[in-house]
């Protein structure tokens, strides 16, 4: 792996972390420092472990082995996985859902909310009856309201028309201005250079590249690396 001596405000810090599944190593991450205080962006081939760093990170789930850790201390994080599942109930109550985790949020900050990322006029529709751009919409909104320190995004614009991808990177955009800070996967190297300003490239379980957005677009420091852009520079 590829380390840079970068200055970060705030950071994540893994040493030793090993995540297996069915006795299969998914993780494995001797020692690394992941910027808190940016957006970045985690990229990868396929099966390469990155929802599983970022349910890692946001301690959904735990490494058997090593440690995470955050500069700042405790932190409060947000994730939003690829599929996200919906009860049967209208768009206003699915979003409600995250007063049961903070009941400080008020029934106006919820219609505030739907307003802000364009729900209002669905709001006492079927949530599961929304595309696949509003049900993103919806999730986000759970996490706008609920102001994390760190918004964890599993390809939040899979599948979105070229609209609808738009007005989510302006959410996620969002984010960083209000002070959330934000690590999303994504396929789209073209989005990555929109909306990232760091880059974590995982292969095989391991973050082989670290760094800037410009410097490894341009210069890829590993064949891992360089294997992976040429790659998906060709299926573009």
């Amino acid at each position: 792996m590829v380390n840079h001596s970068e200055q970060f405000k705030q950071f994540i810090e893994l040493k030793d972390v090993i995540v297996k599944s069915d006795g299969r190593i998914i993780l494995d991450i001797p020692y690394a420092v992941i910027p808190a205080d940016r957006i970045c962006a985690c990229i990868g081939p396929n099966g390469a472990g990155k929802t599983t760093l970022l349910k890692l990170l946001d301690g959904l789930i735990k490494s058997d082995s090593g440690t995470v850790s955050y500069s700042a201390g405790p932190i409060k994080s947000s994730l939003v996985l690829h599929h996200t599942p919906m009860i049967k109930a209208s768009v206003r109550v699915n979003i409600a859902m995250v007063r049961d985790v903070d009941t400080s949020i008020t029934l106006a900050e919820i219609d505030e909310v739907m307003a802000r990322v364009g729900l209002s006029h669905l709001a006492n529709s079927p949530a599961q009856k929304l595309s696949a751009g509003e049900r993103q919409k919806l999730c986000l909104s759970r996490v706008i309201l609920q102001k994390p320190h760190l918004v964890l995004l599993d390809e939040p614009t899979a599948n979105l028309d070229p609209n609808t991808t738009e007005q989510v990177e302006d959410i996620i955009r969002q984010f960083k201005l209000q002070g959330s800070d934000v690590i999303f996967t994504s396929h789209q190297l073209a989005q990555v250079q929109r909306l990232a300003e760091y880059i974590i490239f995982i292969d095989q379980g391991q973050i082989k590249e670290k760094g800037p957005v410009g410097p490894f677009f341009s210069n890829p420091q590993t064949q891992a690396a360089k294997r992976y852009l040429h790659q998906e520079l060709i299926a573009d």
